[in-house]
């Protein structure tokens, strides 16, 4: 069976994990930030956040912004829930935008149709998602938050290794055109830390908001305490145990031990990206050779490198005469396996509740169509062949 997406674990990924085991930190040591500087070497970032996970991050970012409950902030509808999550664990509305029925990237128009329908005085925020590993406009997208004062923070989790040429030259997560962006280290991500994930930012105030947060909201740094007959011992000299709880956090930390797998993850990295690209580009080579109106991919935007996290063809189900459902079963039956990013999150009964649920046609579209192939570095040149083979037999029925 190919999944649509699987980790991929080396001998040296094993023993940096054990060579943690062996010694003298498993959580709280030196392998955390150590990670934590390659990766924001990598994307090339002034800081990163390392924590539990994707999750987590988008909860971090969301209280290093301040956002509070009230507070509204606009999520395009297409992504993960953990999304639109992250500013709700907080108490903030969430507005949905739209995206592009082909691509699911938010566009400039769809900001500002959502902005429209927002509370200009309760509008705090921009949570855009690099869909599948594709980069949103974010020159555009910036111009248009900025215009309005609104934070921006990139949900990056797909994207960790996408560049962009249009415009000034940037690479997902290193802030260019946002405060902050969010990254996921889960095992079907570029790399992998079991679970896991970062945010990464340049501004300073936020990274040491981000780390505050992160362990339970506890001051251990002298410049940041308040209670000194507590702090200091009669010299003046701080005592060796003390730490003060200065905001209620949360323990989002990352152990040592995902951390090295993590580091050793990120000096496979390059293979990484460069397998995924080659992979990438079979399949278009395939899928242009079907030359198909019922089944064609996700293109990606002009002026992008992307560093494709998911594989995702649409696929016309009414044209060829079948549900989803039974296309997906019938491609799992000869060994292809397939999966759906995402359901419209406005569409989820916890956000018709909670929400305004407006028409979103372009979310919707996306929908109806996509449907996630399989895409991770070991797999084969033959794999891909194999998938587009398949899917074009269960097609023609």
């Amino acid at each position: 069976m190919l999944p649509y997406g699987r980790q991929s674990i080396s001998e040296d990924d094993i023993q940096a994990v054990v060579n943690v085991l062996r010694g003298d930190f498993l959580t709280t040591g030196p392998a955390v930030g150590v990670f934590e500087e390659a990766l924001a070497k990598f994307i090339g970032v002034k800081h990163a956040i390392a924590c539990a996970n994707g999750t987590a991050a988008l909860h971090l970012a969301s209280m290093a912004l301040g956002l509070k409950p009230g507070d509204q902030v606009i999520v395009p509808s297409i992504s993960f829930v953990a999304t639109a999550n992250g500013p709700r664990y907080v108490g903030a509305d969430v507005i949905f935008a739209d995206v592009d029925p082909d691509t699911a990237l938010i566009t400039p128009a769809a900001l500002e149709e959502a902005i429209s329908r927002a509370d200009p005085k309760r509008l705090k925020a921009v949570f855009v998602v690099h869909m599948g590993g594709n980069p949103v406009p974010m020159a555009e997208i910036s111009k248009i938050a900025r215009a309005h004062g609104l934070k921006i923070v990139e949900d990056a989790c797909h994207a960790l290794g996408t560049e962009s040429t249009a415009d000034q030259p940037w690479n997902v997560g290193d802030c260019t055109y946002s405060d902050m962006a969010v990254f996921s280290f889960h095992p079907v991500k570029t790399i992998t830390t079991g679970e896991g994930g970062a945010i990464t930012t340049n501004d300073d105030k936020m990274a040491r908001q981000l780390r505050l947060e992160r362990n339970h909201g506890l001051e251990r740094e002298r410049e940041g305490f308040g209670n000194a007959a507590l702090a200091f011992d009669t010299d003046g000299a701080t005592n060796p145990w003390y730490h003060e709880l200065r905001t209620l956090g949360f323990n989002y930390r990352l152990t040592d031990f995902q951390a090295a797998l993590g580091l050793s993850q990120l000096g496979r990295l390059p293979e990484f990206l460069e397998r995924r690209r080659a992979l990438t580009a079979r399949y278009r080579e395939a899928f242009a050779r079907l030359n198909s109106d019922t089944l064609r991919l996700v293109e990606a935007p002009k002026g992008s490198n992307s560093a494709l996290h998911l594989m995702v063809a649409l696929v016309d189900f009414e044209g060829i005469g079948t549900s989803r459902a039974k296309f997906m079963n019938k491609l799992r039956e000869k060994g292809v396996g397939t999966q759906v990013h995402y359901i419209p999150i406005h569409r989820q009964p916890y956000y018709v509740e909670a929400s305004a649920s407006p028409e979103l046609p372009g979310a919707d579209r996306y929908y109806a169509r996509c449907l996630s192939l399989p895409l991770y570095p070991d797999m084969k040149d033959e794999d891909v062949d194999t998938v587009v083979e398949t899917l074009q037999a269960v097609a023609a029925g």
